[in-house]
Parts: C-alpha cells; sequence; structure tokens
C-alpha cells in the first residue's frame, strides 16, 4: 500500500473562496514529486479542484484545525500565495503548492493525480506528540462515522484516549474535546 500523508488540504472555487479539508495525501511515485488527493462524492474539494486544478497541501502539527475542520470551525486565518491560486494556513510548519495533472474517475473517490510544484519551510517542527497522534486518528474516525460499527468506534476511543490522558496539552484537550462533541451528538440522534 501507499503511504498517505494526513495534511489540510485548501482548495478555491471558481470566485477564489478558499476552503480547508484534512485529507490525506497519497503518495504517487516516489512521493516527493507527486500526489493523489481522493475526495469523496460529494464535496467541495471535488468540486473545487475540478473548477480550480490546484492546491495547496498544509502540514501542520496544531490538531485544532484538523478537528475544527471536521466539526464546523473551519475559519482559520490564511495567507495568499504571490504567484499561485490556493493560499495557505498560517499555522503551520510548512506546505506543498500542487498542480492536478490528470483525474482518475471514480464513482465515489475519484483520484487528482498532482505534481509538486514548490514547497516551502515555514517553522521548526518540535517533535513527535502521542495525544496528537491520537487526534488526527480520532479525527479520521469522526469522518467515517456513518461507516463503521458504533462499537469499533468506541473501542478505538478507548485506545486513543489513553494517549490523551497522559500527553496532551490544552490544544490537544480542545481538539479531542471538539471531535467527542460531534461523535455523541452522532450517535444521540442514532
Amino acid at each position: 500500500m501507499p503511504m498517505i500523508r494526513e495534511t489540510i488540504v485548501a482548495t478555491v472555487n471558481a470566485s477564489g473562496e478558499a476552503h480547508l479539508a484534512p485529507l490525506g495525501l497519497i503518495q504517487d511515485d516516489d512521493g516527493r514529486n507527486a500526489w493523489i488527493i481522493a475526495p469523496f462524492h460529494p464535496s467541495k474539494t471535488l468540486d473545487n479542484l475540478r473548477a480550480v486544478p490546484f492546491a495547496t497541501a498544509n502540514y501542520t502539527d496544531d490538531v485544532r484545525i484538523f478537528a475544527g475542520c471536521l466539526t464546523g470551525r473551519n475559519t482559520w486565518p490564511l495567507i495568499p500565495a504571490n504567484f499561485f491560486p490556493v493560499p495557505r494556513l498560517a499555522a503551520l510548519l510548512s506546505h506543498a503548492e500542487l498542480e492536478v495533472m490528470r483525474i482518475e474517475e471514480h464513482e465515489q473517490r475519484p483520484r487528482f493525480h498532482c505534481r509538486v510544484l514548490s514547497r516551502m519551510q515555514h517553522r521548526a517542527f518540535e517533535g513527535f506528540n502521542r495525544a496528537k497522534a491520537a487526534v488526527i486518528e480520532l479525527a479520521i474516525l469522526t469522518s467515517r462515522l456513518p461507516m463503521l460499527p458504533r462499537e469499533k468506534v468506541e473501542a478505538e476511543i478507548a485506545y486513543l484516549n489513553i494517549a490523551i490522558g497522559k500527553t496532551a496539552g490544552p490544544e490537544e484537550m480542545e481538539a479531542w474535546g471538539w471531535l467527542m462533541e460531534k461523535i455523541e451528538a452522532f450517535y444521540g440522534s442514532a
């Protein structure tokens, strides 16, 4: 299986309005110069990539952005690019500007094969934190609630909660809380 790198993907519609979505970029070829974006039908990301075939892959360690995008907290500061149609997040470690080279159609998840036009570093990576990884895993679970059995979700939450309890700081706790609210609302209505 190819490597998948969790990012915040920025796209724009034909009017230039930006949209942020947490997405795993799929390694294409060596993974350095080519990535695949595979958004689900229907989605703003999918519509935007068809309208404007460019994206920004935002590499951030602020897990609140991942959780926020999944829980309706979509307003994160963006910085316009000089000569690129898609902005980047202000709070990030680095970013890559991507251009769609071809589209592999699929009824559930079309694959947008992209080449990397440029990469830029913005601040230093301070190291790993198990709580950040737990929030990312919970964000992925949250995005798939209708597709997963409740028992699996609850078992995963119990396991991930160990890392939260041992290593979370205020940002991770806030992001975890947002995701748990969404999960509780989902099951509360089921």
